[in-house]
């Protein structure tokens, strides 16, 4: 049977996996504030509606691939919001990185409109949606986690209840501390290979299968070595991540003192202009205190 999805955002992301869903065989209604990202998809075969609401009155799921709690509230509960539109019983799959208290409560003025809740971060960028291979970390009640299933089974290849409503959220962080120590390491490593002379771009094959082996090293150090910034994640995007991260840490007492490093690099090439760019211009950190970075 075509699932009736509503997509909530079409950016780098929320485009890829719209693209899959079409697809897959999909029905598909977007909407987002970017025309031109909502008139890509309908150049694919999506439908398009004048608001959230209206949208999210044709589908019994809506997908959101949003930036902030802020926005996911005012795309829910604003002017025009989803929950204007969706029917009773509406499944909403946030599919955005946000932190795991905002989460709960988000889920909790949804259930008191008669709406349903999961939460399902990704692990995978865009590339890994397009082929239906994202990591998927799911919070909610078990129907609906697994009702959740029906769609996101279209591009996911690893999915996993976590718990209740911000368990996803909170498994995403530790995924995102886990993804920013290991890009900064392969990164620092690719400097260190550069430095000593050494043919980086040799390290990943000389490396597979050893214990320091990781999709980041194999994906990664060749584009470093090569200073190869096209863009498949933001580090803006990171930095978001370990503050929650960071805020996590705080309310539960755990001392994260890589992660603090982590995040101070990425907010300097942030504050330097380069938050827009890929987790790639990370190289931008190496180059020397004679060097401007970003320059």
């Amino acid at each position: 049977m075509t699932n009736r999805v509503t997509l909530i955002g079409a950016g780098a992301m929320g485009g890829a996996i719209g693209t899959r869903l079409l697809e897959t065989g999909n029905t598909l209604t977007v909407f987002d504030l970017d025309k031109a990202k909502v008139q890509e998809l309908v150049d694919k075969g999506a439908k398009t509606a004048p608001s959230a609401a209206e949208a999210a009155s044709v589908s019994d799921y809506v997908i959101l691939s949003l930036n902030s709690p802020k926005i996911v509230r005012m795309a829910i509960f604003g002017t025009g919001g989803v929950a204007q539109g969706a029917r009773p019983g509406t499944l909403i799959i946030d599919m955005s990185s946000i932190d795991p208290e905002a989460t709960k409560a988000l889920a909790s003025d949804a259930a008191e409109k008669g709406l349903r809740w999961v939460d399902s971060p990704l692990s995978g960028g865009a590339p890994k949606a397009l082929v239906g291979q994202l990591t998927l970390m799911a919070g909610g009640n078990e129907q609906d986690v697994a009702d959740a299933y029906r769609v996101l089974q279209h591009v996911s290849s690893n999915y996993t209840h976590m718990g209740p409503s911000g368990a996803g959220q909170t498994t995403k962080l530790i995924n995102q501390v886990l993804c920013g120590l290991n890009f900064l390491a392969v990164a620092e490593a690719t400097q260190l290979a550069l430095d000593a002379g050494v043919d980086a771009a040799k390290i990943p094959q000389a490396l597979k299968g050893g214990r320091a082996d990781s999709a980041i090293l194999q994906e990664y150090m060749p584009r470093f070595v090569a200073r190869d910034y096209r863009r498949t994640g933001r580090i803006d995007n990171m930095v978001k991540d370990l503050n929650g991260a960071q805020d996590l840490a705080r309310l539960t007492n755990t001392a994260m003192p890589l992660t603090a490093t982590c995040a101070e690099v990425h907010r300097m090439l942030a504050a330097a202009g380069l938050g827009g760019e890929d987790q790639a211009a990370l190289m931008e950190f190496f180059k020397g205190p004679n060097k401007d970075i970003g320059q």
